[in-house]
């Protein structure tokens, strides 16, 4: 129906009175280029491009073009020369010849006709009442435009005839409902568009402008750019539009928009007649230094020296098809003549365009005798030195010959069609072309595999090409990486070791992002309102990191870890505790090393003078037992300095604790000797024999005994251990003695404080007792000294942090020590060194007044 609608619709076009409709069909369907086989192949190719920038309506006839496209004519002889070559080939359709039937399609309307013509098969006009007759092509290659090749492939599919595009990418070909027949030796735009999206992110480019063509190869193309570049973070600053008619305001519009954009490098999805146009006028408002990533529909096109502007694009970069070399073919384009197609206008016209000459006498020049040879001139149209689009064509040939060749060797009773039937060749349907189209799969002569997936594509390889050293005429296409999609994903990407040429002249990578990239240390906080690509860089906070580029997020250092100053690594925390190598650790052991060197000193002067009255009236024993538990009360602090070990823990509470108990209990039973010894002076009191050196003796014995037992009760239930303190301090950790039950440390503690207010009681009570010997005072005021330190111990204790509260707690032991040594047995040791007059027993037994 739509095939119909279509040929009424080119019918009623409006024509000249005197020209007839059949006349006018006939005409315009002649093919070019024809040579009648067993088999043909129809080719459809743009040999002219639009003059003056005139599109076609259908309200108007387009006017004939001068021709220019010399890449196209190299694509049309080279369809005649791969059919040539295979019907010269004896393994391929073997006793049976390719014809070919080329059409000069210039425009959307001729190329509809052609299309219509080749499913069709009309031929020359017969009559005026009997126009053509039919004549259906096996295969459909062309056309070198998306969107042209959409309009066919659409009517073309119905019939089921297969179309082969070799330079025709849009994706949305690939979508066999709406183009069941067609196939393509190019790669999608799908592989395209996401290779140029996965170089940008290669080159770090995250801030990008973006153009194409208003039609369907550009619009497709960009946009699964768009979309492919997002997934690998790239942000798109702006998506233009454009054709080469729109009016100089449109243009003027994405000029602007270009040049006030900070993104230095733009996507260019278009063909090559958008992307001169571009550079012209880029160039006359002096826009330069961008750097441009093109499609392959430009990025190698012969023709963009043409362009006022062509030195912009000196260090583009882009995708395009493979390099190849077919053999034979230049020799073949240098022979072509146009007496080998003496029906050709077209070919006439490329002859007297090339050689500058006519081949009719004219006046205004010279005559051309048809001698002449295209291996004596230099044009576009024998170079075949970058070979790539050209491939496809002969590859697409190659492809159908295979399928006519696979279907004339079905077996009976061994096909694919139903009943396992087989083709006949007398009557070949173009239904049963297509089915041996799909299945190909041959390596060409170079060793490159040539098939179809279910979507008609052909694999995706690309060369990654840079444009270089541009001369009047031409521009150096240099391929510096490639681009795989068979492969996996994380290796479809390689590079040469070949220097790139950077647009304007730069030395080094350009720069395009929208915001700078932040540094290890920091995290992106993006800007209210903008792409994700614009953010400011925000530094971590103290304990987290980021050691990488552009980090989203700071991670949380693991909890024996701190980040360092620069915020990029985890470092192990500082470990505290009070080290005899620091300064308050060398301080409190030389006191606790002088105080128990001191005390050593006072019991070797008491050992010595242990004869004389002073040291016999203050009860040797309990004094010389006094010195030793004093010693290893200041020794005992020496427990709470260096790194905190499972032993160290529980031997330096535990120490402590008896150490002091033995200490006090040895004031005390001075304490109580010194009541005893002036009650017994009353007249009948037998006080002293309750309380002699034996009982002396077991009292110390006993109430020591009684803090062994609850130090041997605390380490047996639940022992101080060695603990990491990570929650007073962020930034480090503290080594300190967790002292497993409270109740027992409190518990040493209380008896401790028992003992020591009982004991300041009793001397107390006894510190104004008439005589010289008398000792309860100095003990009063030990007690005093010893009671007011452990009481603001307390405080200072569980306020203190880190290895502070264990300082607090060896100053609380060495000052209370020391508190007794100077206030008991210092008095005493000056007496006897010092005062030796005093030290007799009629001093001592002196009466001092109340």
């Amino acid at each position: 129906m739509l095939l119909l609608e279509l040929l009424l619709l080119l019918i009623s076009m409006p024509i000249q009175a005197e020209e007839s409709v059949c006349r006018r069909l006939g005409t315009a369907l002649l093919p070019e280029l024809t040579k009648e086989g067993d088999f043909n192949i129809g080719g459809i190719f743009n040999f002219r491009t639009g003059q003056d920038g005139q599109t076609f309506t259908f309200q108007s006839l387009p006017a004939q073009a001068k021709c220019k496209t010399y890449r196209e004519v190299q694509f049309a002889f080279t369809l005649i020369f791969a059919t040539e070559e295979i019907n010269k080939n004896s393994y391929i359709l073997p006793n049976h010849t390719l014809g070919y039937k080329i059409y000069n399609a210039c425009g959307f309307a001729n190329i509809i006709e052609s299309a219509i013509a080749l499913s069709n098969g009309q031929r020359p006009i017969i009559n005026e009442s009997n126009c053509t007759k039919a004549d259906t092509v096996h295969a459909i290659i062309g056309n070198s435009a998306s969107t042209p090749t959409m309009g066919f492939a659409r009517i073309i599919g119905r019939f089921y005839i297969p179309v082969i595009s070799h330079f025709a990418t849009c994706a949305c070909l690939s979508n066999r409902k709406e183009y069941p027949s067609f196939f393509r030796t190019i790669p999608s735009d799908y592989y395209q568009s996401r290779a140029l999206a996965q170089l940008v992110k290669y080159f770090g480019w995250t801030w990008v402008g973006a153009i194409s063509n208003k039609y369907d190869y550009g619009v497709n193309g960009i946009a699964t750019f768009i979309i492919a570049a997002q997934e690998e973070g790239v942000c798109i600053e702006y998506w233009e539009t454009f054709t080469s008619t729109d009016s100089a305001s449109s243009l003027a519009k994405v000029v602007h928009v270009i040049k006030q954009s900070t993104a230095k490098v733009v996507m260019a999805f278009m063909s090559h007649v958008e992307i001169k146009v571009l550079l012209d006028l880029l160039y006359q408002q002096n826009i330069t230094g961008l750097q441009w990533i093109g499609s392959d529909a430009w990025i190698t096109d012969n023709t963009l020296t043409e362009s006022l502007g062509y030195t912009a694009l000196i260090g583009s970069l882009g995708f395009t098809v493979p390099r190849a070399q077919i053999p034979g073919l230049d020799l073949f384009l240098q022979e072509v003549n146009p007496s080998q197609f003496p029906n050709s206008i077209f070919l006439k016209e490329f002859w007297e365009s090339v050689f500058n000459c006519s081949l009719t006498p004219r006046a205004d020049l010279r005559t051309c005798n048809g001698s002449e040879q295209f291996k004596n001139v230099k044009t576009f149209f024998t170079d075949v030195s970058d070979l790539r689009f050209t491939n496809n064509v002969y590859k697409a040939v190659y492809a159908v010959a295979h399928a006519l060749h696979k279907l004339l060797s079905c077996e009976e009773n061994k096909g694919p069609f139903p009943n396992a039937t087989c083709a006949k060749p007398s009557n070949i349907q173009q239904w049963q072309v297509l089915h041996y189209l799909q299945t190909v799969n041959f390596s060409m002569e170079g060793g490159e595999t040539v098939f179809f997936d279910n979507k008609g594509d052909s694999p995706a390889r690309y060369e990654l090409i840079n444009l270089q050293r541009a001369t009047k005429s031409t521009m150096e296409v240099v391929t510096i990486g490639y681009y795989d999609a068979t492969r996996p994903k994380d290796k479809r990407f390689t590079m040469n070791n070949v220097n790139i040429v950077w647009a304007g002249g730069r030395q080094k990578v350009p720069v395009s992002v929208c915001s700078e990239h932040c540094p290890p240390g920091t995290r992106k906080s993006l800007q209210k309102g903008k792409p994700v690509c614009c953010y400011d860089c925000i530094p971590c906070p103290q304990g987290a990191i980021s050691n990488t580029t552009d980090a989203s997020d700071c991670l949380k250092c693991p909890m024996e870890y701190w980040s360092n100053q620069r915020g990029d690594m985890c470092i192990k925390k500082e470990v505290e505790f009070l080290s005899y190598t620091e300064i308050m650790g060398i301080i409190l052991t030389i006191f606790s090393l002088l105080g128990g060197f001191l005390t050593t000193l006072i019991f070797a002067v008491f050992f010595h003078y242990r004869h004389t009255p002073i040291v016999r009236a203050n009860n040797s024993e309990l004094s010389f037992l006094l010195l030793f538990s004093l010693t290893l009360c200041f020794l005992c602090s020496l427990t709470f300095i260096g790194r905190p070990s499972e032993w160290s823990c529980m031997l330096r509470h535990t120490a402590f604790g008896i150490t002091f108990v033995l200490c006090i209990s040895c004031v005390l039973g001075k304490t109580i000797v010194v009541l005893m010894a002036f009650r017994a002076t009353l007249p009948g009191s037998n006080v002293m024999k309750w309380f002699g050196p034996l009982q002396q003796r077991l009292s110390v014995f006993a109430l020591t005994l009684i803090q062994v037992f609850i130090c041997a009760l605390w380490l047996t239930t639940s022992p101080p251990f060695p603990y990491e303190n990570m929650n007073y301090y962020q930034e480090k950790i503290i080594l300190e003695c967790q002292l497993g039950s409270a109740i027992g440390f409190w518990a040493v503690l209380g008896y401790i404080g028992f003992l020591a207010s009982l004991c300041f009681i009793l001397a107390f009570l006894a510190r104004k007792l008439p005589d010289n010997f008398n000792e309860a005072k100095f003990i009063t005021f030990s007690m005093l000294i010893f009671c007011a330190v452990w009481i603001t111990f307390i405080p200072a204790y569980v306020s203190s942090p880190g290895k502070f509260t264990v300082a607090v707690e060896i100053f609380a032991i060495l000052a209370s020590s020391s508190g007794l040594l100077v206030c008991i047995l210092i008095p005493k040791c000056y007496v006897i060194l010092f005062r030796p007059n005093e030290n007799t027993k009629k001093h001592l037994m002196a009466k001092t007044p109340n």
